[in-house]
């Protein structure tokens, strides 16, 4: 039989009731509200807190505090990955993030959905995993939603809600998020 955890991560209908996964859930969130208290003169504690936190890349990732997450160890990250202030990442399901993107202000990618009947609603949720190229900029207060894809390279609006994939190299704006044009692979 499946563990809850692996029902969750494999995006299917799952107890979030569970005691390990709530245990996992309060784990994260300690982690969080120690990296939330820390001082702009205490990176190397920083630095320790994100090397426990993240699935992959607590190494170099920039972090502008506070943020906040479901878990932290579904959460992948590339090489310098920048979170500006209050972003949020609900990592239900795998949340991988390219090499050199970044993230403005008050960014939520959310991987949590909820089933349309009530009654199951009380008990059970899942997830859809969320994927972001490389050198991908993240405009402020934009939402990624579950399932979403982002290609290398683009560019999302501040404010934008991302309710479908959105290809490389083009900018993408609004609510709901859609592509406005081609980013030149040479600006100059």
């Amino acid at each position: 039989m499946r563990s809850e955890r692996e029902k969750m991560l494999a995006g299917e209908l799952y107890d979030p009731f569970d005691a390990g996964l709530a245990a996992a859930r309060e784990r994260a969130r300690d982690l969080c509200q120690t990296l939330n208290a820390t001082r702009e003169a205490e990176q190397a504690e920083r630095r320790r807190i994100l090397r426990k936190l993240f699935g992959a890349g607590g190494d170099s990732v920039w972090m502008q505090p506070p943020f906040f997450c479901d878990y932290g160890t579904n959460i992948e990250l590339g090489e310098r990955v920048f979170f500006n202030f209050n972003c949020i990442v609900l990592d239900v399901c795998s949340v991988r993030i390219g090499s050199f993107t970044l993230f403005g202000p008050s960014v939520q990618i959310l991987t949590p959905m909820h089933p349309f009947d009530a009654a199951l609603r009380r008990q059970q949720e899942f997830g859809k995993p969320v994927e972001i190229g490389s050198d991908v900029w993240v405009g402020g207060g934009a939402i990624i939603l579950p399932g979403v894809r982002i290609g290398s390279r683009a560019v999302i609006g501040a404010g934008s809600v991302v309710t479908r994939d959105v290809p490389g190299g083009v900018l993408a704006v609004a609510n709901p998020c859609r592509v406005i044009r081609e980013i030149p692979a040479d600006p100059v």
